[in-house]
């Protein structure tokens, strides 16, 4: 009897790793997938699917991507396998990032999708209810990916447009190529909210900590067949 396939949540020392699984696992019924933590270059090589997470600073997660030895496994294996980026494990996908900064040299990220990330910069900006706005974003907000050209995306499947995911970030993507957005929503303007390149898809908000829509991407990542 084959061995039920493998999603690995990379573990490199920085990441939201437990909640992660535990949602994943819920969705991955009936031995569909073995979920896994793990920080072991061979076990991303073996797995069929990953899954990055990333919270905190930028430059800490680089830094121990690069001290972990797994930047290496994650860019091989992200050759030919689904791969989720999650909150900053999304912002890595990019070039490079304004956060941590050092002489005006932005952060080296790893370069999958042509683009950086941004600092929010709303200061004396007033939210509809007259209030200031706070960096970082931090809670619900609607999510709109009817208006990018990964609209059919099949992530997106059984997903209302414009649901409620939960966001904590000071920074944004900012992707060279509009095609690359899967989503956007609105924090002093549009901003955006995911990103999708061939075999990979991320969302700068936590489908772990989102409820059952949340959830519902987790279960079409386990099913998506780029």
């Amino acid at each position: 009897m084959n061995a039920s396939p493998t999603v690995v949540v990379v573990d490199y020392g920085v990441g939201n790793l437990r909640s992660v699984a535990n949602a994943l696992s819920t969705v991955a019924t009936g031995g569909q997938f073995q979920v896994l933590i793990s920080a072991n270059p061979a076990d991303i090589d073996r797995a069929d699917r990953l899954v990055l997470p990333g919270q905190g600073a930028m430059k800490d997660c680089m830094d121990s991507l690069d001290t972990s030895g797994l930047k290496s496994s994650i860019l091989k294996a992200v050759q030919n396998k689904p791969l989720f980026g999650v909150c900053v494990g999304m912002q890595m996908l990019l070039d490079y990032s304004d956060e941590g900064a050092i002489n005006g040299q932005p952060t080296a990220a790893l370069g999958l999708i042509p683009g950086h990330v941004e600092r929010f910069q709303l200061q004396g900006q007033l939210q509809p209810d007259g209030s200031r706005y706070k960096v970082p974003q931090m809670g619900w907000n609607q999510v709109d990916f009817a208006s990018t050209a990964a609209a059919q995306h099949v992530m997106w499947q059984g997903i209302p447009n414009n649901a409620y995911f939960y966001f904590v970030h000071s920074f944004y993507a900012k992707p060279n190529n509009p095609s690359h957005a899967a989503a956007v929503a609105d924090y002093g303007g549009l901003f955006t909210a995911a990103l999708q390149n061939n075999n990979i898809f991320a969302t700068q908000f936590h489908p772990e900590k989102s409820g059952e829509q949340g959830l519902a991407l987790y279960r079409n990542f386990l099913s998506w067949q780029p």
